[in-house]
């Protein structure tokens, strides 16, 4: 092997290690009680305490109501992930099919328009949103926390770019068979689009699933808290003789991450079709 090759390897190795070891750390930490981590601090070794942390806060309610489990909030993470990509997905392909294929004044403006909007990120346009969710009663709800962040500019970027790319022969075969727009849209652009499909899907699902802000802001209740959200309050640490459940911290954090990763390694080989090839 040459030399060069061994420096890259060797370079992507630390890469590999200084990523990974703070979760290695996480998820050895969760495994022991909480006077050990209080005591000896971080730790690297196993401890013996895995099904005893994990049961706890998969299953035991904390929080300021003592009404809200670990499961709850992972299920609330999952709804928002899920229907955050979902609505994405299905809002830009719209869009995109729409923009590519529909002969309407403004097209290409409206587009621009849509695209401009990736200048606005979520913090930016927070308050307005708040004041929509608030006026329409969508406050402490799924709807609340999904449907005003579906709409998507890079998404529909990137449908459009894939469909303007799929040849004149293919939609003039389609005309001529007697497709109207519906069936030339579901018969056809989707199934050449599901690459495409799943390589939004991951950005969007962890996208969604670590939104942070957005869940703060609009849900009071706690049985509406997703992990990221909720991992503060359900272990709210009282000034005293408490020991901090440090592990019990750990544990939701690791927890937090298997979901992205399960989605990025199930889908990687998909993912990557859809950024770098077609199957036109």
């Amino acid at each position: 092997m040459k030399r060069e090759h061994i420096t890259d390897h060797l370079i992507l190795i630390l890469g590999a290690v200084f990523m990974i070891a703070p979760v290695i750390v996480a998820f050895m930490t969760s495994t022991h009680d909480a006077v050990s981590v209080y005591r000896n601090g971080l730790q690297m070794t196993w401890g013996g305490h895995f099904s005893d942390t994990y049961s706890a806060v998969l299953t035991e309610a904390g929080g300021f109501t003592k009404e809200v489990t670990g499961f709850t909030m992972l299920k609330n993470s999952m709804i928002l992930g899920l229907g955050f990509a979902i609505g994405k997905i299905i809002i830009s392909m719209l869009a995109a099919y729409a923009i590519v294929y529909f002969r309407f004044p403004l097209a290409s403006f409206c587009f621009w328009v849509i695209f401009a909007t990736l200048l606005l990120p979520l913090e930016v346009r927070i308050l307005p949103s708040y004041e929509i969710v608030q006026g329409l009663g969508m406050m402490n709800s799924y709807s609340g926390l999904i449907v005003p962040l579906i709409a998507s500019a890079t998404g529909t970027f990137y449908f459009r770019q894939f469909f303007k790319s799929v040849p004149d022969e293919l939609v003039e075969a389609a005309r001529i068979d007697g497709a109207g727009p519906i069936k030339f849209f579901i018969d056809i652009l989707v199934p050449l689009s599901k690459t495409m499909i799943a390589a939004i899907f991951i950005i969007m699902f962890v996208y969604g699933w670590n939104q942070y802000l957005w869940p703060t802001l609009i849900t009071t209740d706690e049985t509406f808290f997703t992990l990221v959200r909720g991992m503060r309050q359900i272990l709210q640490v009282w000034i005293g003789a408490q020991i901090p459940e440090t592990n019990q911290a750990m544990a939701l954090a690791v927890l937090a991450m298997l979901p992205p990763v399960i989605v990025v390694i199930v889908f990687q080989s998909w993912f990557v079709k859809g950024l770098v090839e077609s199957e036109k």
